[in-house]
């Protein structure tokens, strides 16, 4: 269906982490500030670990993002009854890109957008490891928002997700 004929059309989306402790959490919350209310955006990895980088906390504060509500939590918190059936899954690390994922209510459309993980950095570069993943992650969402998402049909949407996840700073497992 065309956004034109539904313009008040909000797409749910889920980025997919290990950890859920560092990219995810900087797409969720990249896409909650540019989405400008037409995306809800929501994040989760498969084996959280119960916080959120300080890191990414501190960097996403520092350029203006709200970090009020981001919190590592599993995938599973995302797949019973009560969940938001999800228009679109983005996994951000090739570890979770490789695991299986519950089933996801309304069948979302999947896409891998796997970048190197910042919080293995440690030490002096951590924080522009950081802001490097940060500022991959922003570029392929610009990207995404861009899409006519309304206007195009699913194989060709698809393909774009593909490509997009093949941006700049691309991990390995991003390029199969």
């Amino acid at each position: 269906m065309s956004d034109q004929t539904h313009p008040d059309r909000i797409y749910n989306v889920l980025f997919l982490c290990t950890g859920n402790s560092a990219r995810s959490i900087l797409g969720e919350a990249i896409l909650n500030q540019l989405g400008e209310g037409r995306f809800r955006a929501y994040s989760a990895g498969s084996q959280p670990k119960g916080a959120v980088h300080p890191m990414a906390l501190s960097l996403l504060a520092e350029l203006g993002h709200d970090i009020s509500g981001l919190r590592s939590k599993s995938w599973d918190a995302f797949s019973g009854p009560d969940a938001p059936a999800f228009d679109f899954i983005f996994t951000v690390c090739d570890n979770a890109a490789g695991e299986t994922c519950p089933v996801w209510i309304g069948h979302p459309m999947t896409a891998h957008w796997g970048i190197e993980d910042p919080a293995a950095v440690e030490g002096p570069g951590q924080r522009e490891a950081f802001l490097q993943a940060f500022r991959y992650l922003q570029h392929r969402i610009e990207l995404f928002l861009a899409l006519p998402l309304g206007d195009i049909d699913a194989p060709t949407t698809k393909q774009r997700l593909k490509d997009i996840g093949r941006a700049d700073g691309a991990s390995s497992g991003a390029s199969a």
